[in-house]
């Protein structure tokens, strides 16, 4: 797993991750599965189009998830 990516459901964040931190970890998604920091100038369209996918899949995902006991935690700190 990439060391950079954090977690972004609660509790780990405590409020609901934003578009950027959504955007940041799809990105480290992105050049660690291509193994590219930057893509060269002919790989730049489907490197940015994958990054796109990974954060609306994220974005789905974390609307998605019930996590037990975290709305319980919020209201009480």
């Amino acid at each position: 797993m990439c060391r950079s990516i954090k977690t972004l459901r609660p509790p780990a964040l405590p409020e609901e991750a934003t578009e950027e931190e959504i955007r940041a970890a799809a990105l480290q998604y992105v050049r660690k599965v291509s193994g590219f920091r930057a893509p060269a100038a002919h790989n730049r369209e489907v490197f940015d189009r994958a990054v796109d996918m990974i954060a609306e899949a994220t974005a789905d995902l974390l609307d998605g998830l019930e996590v037990r006991g975290a709305a319980v935690a919020r209201e009480a700190g």
